[in-house]
């Protein structure tokens, strides 16, 4: 199609029957012919919405006849267990209803499934109703969408900016990321089908399944995951008893899940649906009580026990629980030595799923916007400790940058920090420097000395930062607190603000540096990298010092399977650096404490 797409016709009204129906007179008598038929006579999208203590919820449908389907809902208003009774009762309910002379059937889904990806995404809605996605593939004219799209949303934003925020505020969201409302990939696509008809012979045969996803970083493991257990609950929403659950061990991501859970309505209906590995065992402490459980991140259970585990292997006890077992994994994603898996540990696992027909592998990389030499590069440092030269492409789309000093690559986040299309750049390292969560450097610290003399170079905010643990180059005299180490500074209402944000999407985060922990799983439009001296350069390859990390779930030695004693301290090292150096979405800035790194690095740039 050629030409300018044409402007969306948007009307808003309080939702009621009397002003739909002066709309509909309006159009009748006094509107345009063209505004006439595209919104009475076209496939036509419409929002109602409502405020509800402080927050939004949202209704988004699509209708050949808008003005019948909208009375048909409002014949449902006397039925209390549905959503469109929240609309007699709020005199503040407003009724959105969106034409455009492209649209068709296909064309208005793909517009109601995007719109309930950003509207989920949204800080202020509290509520999404009518959230089962329906993507499309290609129509005709599909290829117009985006453009379309994107007027929508500026008309939508232009009249209600806090139900309708700005576009790439939605996008940075991690909400956002791991929504189940993504236009799946093929590969997803296939395997998410694949996934649910599994899980449909399973509980109506009542055998016992398990599926296994081998993936990497930036594959879109937890988009796939999420998609399928929301799709998972749209269809079981009437099956009495129905018990299906997420386990994820990392706690930002519990919380991205939850909020997921809780704005669609499946914390509601169903309870507590997303937890970490061991209260997901407390909770279920009979076999085979719940009918699927998703393990996201397969590869952060723990394999003996600890504090607060007291078995011998979390996904041992949480397959016991579960009639079908969605299994995750990434075995370069291993961080600790509790949580490391021999191989024989979770073959057993990969190999019953591929002896029942349920292994996926999932491996296009769709998280790094960067062309195949870029991926290679990452690929060659982080797996096979090389170091080749950095490629030089003709593409804008990613950058890897280089740096001597802290100093400047902390200036390069800051400035990308500072743009609206890269605000979620943060500086991240790995775990070479030491840090206790919830408690405050002692005086006695042997890094507090080297801390102090830094923030004297250091004038302005950095100096209310002497009390905290963080990231310091004593020969290049400088400092930055490591992740939640400012938030006691905040004033009170900033502290709340942040309560349902992910670390990088908080403001006062740019003050900060990121741990691998912490980072993990999630993204960043540039990650500015920081590498301790646990990571050196010798005779032309990349190499592990365990000594310098301050990890020190690290260095432990293991007892295998077999009773013999093993460290696999540099393995867990080589991983960290994989989790760092794929963060980045648009670019890549690194800066190596280690000099014969740092020249090396220098060197690949040139």
């Amino acid at each position: 199609m050629s030409g300018k797409v044409a402007t969306p016709i948007i009307r808003e009204i309080k939702d009621n029957r009397d002003e739909l129906k002066t709309l509909e007179d309006e159009l009748l008598s006094t509107a345009d012919e063209n505004t006439q038929d595209i919104i009475m006579n076209y496939p036509t999208v419409y929002i109602h919405n409502w405020p509800k203590k402080h927050k939004y919820e949202v209704y988004v449908g699509e209708a050949n006849d808008v003005f019948r389907r909208t009375r048909e809902h409002y014949r449902e208003i006397k039925k209390k267990d549905k959503w469109q009774h929240n609309i007699d009762e709020n005199p503040n309910a407003s009724l959105y209803i969106i034409g455009h002379e492209l649209f068709n059937k296909s064309f208005t889904l793909d517009v109601e499934n995007r719109l309930m990806h950003y509207l989920l995404s949204v800080n202020s809605v509290k509520r999404v109703h009518n959230g089962r996605a329906n993507p499309q593939n290609k129509y005709y004219p599909s290829e117009e969408f985006e453009t379309v799209f994107g007027e929508i949303w500026k008309d939508l934003h232009n009249k209600n900016a806090e139900l309708f925020p700005d576009e790439q505020e939605i996008k940075d969201s991690a909400i956002f990321k791991a929504s189940p409302f993504h236009k799946l990939t093929d590969a997803q696509l296939e395997a998410r089908d694949n996934i649910l008809e599994t899980i449909d012979e399973a509980l109506k045969r009542k055998t016992k399944q398990i599926i296994f996803v081998d993936g990497e970083a930036g594959t879109g493991k937890t988009v796939l995951n999420s998609s399928t257990f929301v799709e998972l609950f749209c269809k079981y929403r009437n099956k009495k008893n129905f018990k299906c659950s997420v386990v994820i061990n990392h706690v930002e991501q519990v919380n991205v899940y939850k909020d997921i859970t809780d704005k669609l309505g499946i914390s509601e209906k169903y309870g507590e649906a997303v937890t970490g590995a061991s209260k997901f065992l407390n909770l279920h402490p009979d076999d085979n009580s719940v009918d699927v459980v998703f393990i996201d991140e397969a590869h952060l259970l723990f394999t003996e026990g600890n504090q607060g585990y007291s078995g011998k292997n979390q996904l041992d006890d949480i397959v016991k629980k579960a009639k079908v077992v969605v299994i995750v994994f990434d075995q370069n994603q291993i961080l600790r030595m509790d949580q490391y898996w021999e191989s024989q540990m979770i073959d057993k696992y990969r190999q019953k799923a591929i002896e029942q027909g349920n292994h996926i592998e999932l491996t296009e990389q769709l998280r790094i916007v960067a062309d195949e030499k870029t991926l290679d590069w990452i690929d060659a440092v982080t797996k096979n400790q090389e170091i080749k030269p950095i490629p030089k492409t003709d593409s804008h789309d990613y950058e890897i940058k280089i740096f001597d000093s802290p100093i400047t690559l902390e200036r390069e986040i800051r400035n990308k920090a500072a743009d609206a299309k890269s605000r979620l750049s943060r500086i991240i390292a790995n775990y070479d420097w030491d840090y206790v969560k919830g408690k405050t450097p002692s005086k006695s610290n042997k890094d507090s000395k080297a801390v102090n003399r830094m923030l004297a170079y250091q004038k302005g905010m950095r100096s209310q930062f002497k009390d905290t643990w963080g990231v310091y180059i004593e020969d290049k005299k400088w400092y930055a607190p490591w992740n939640y180490e400012t938030k006691r500074f905040l004033p009170a209402k900033e502290k709340r603000a942040t309560v349902d944000q992910a670390w990088a999407e908080q403001k006062h985060t740019i003050d900060e540096v990121g741990s691998t922990f912490t980072i993990q799983g999630f993204d960043l439009n540039y990650a500015g990298v920081i590498l301790g001296k646990s990571v050196t350069f010798k005779d032309g390859k990349i190499e592990f010092n365990p000594e310098e990390t301050s990890n020190k779930k690290v260095n432990r030695n293991r007892t295998m399977e077999d009773g013999t004693k093993q460290c696999f301290a540099k393995d867990l090292l080589k991983h960290e650096l994989r989790v760092l150096l794929t963060r980045g979405v648009n670019g890549l800035y690194i800066y190596a404490c280690d000099k014969d790194l740092r020249e090396a690095l220098i060197e690949a740039s040139k």
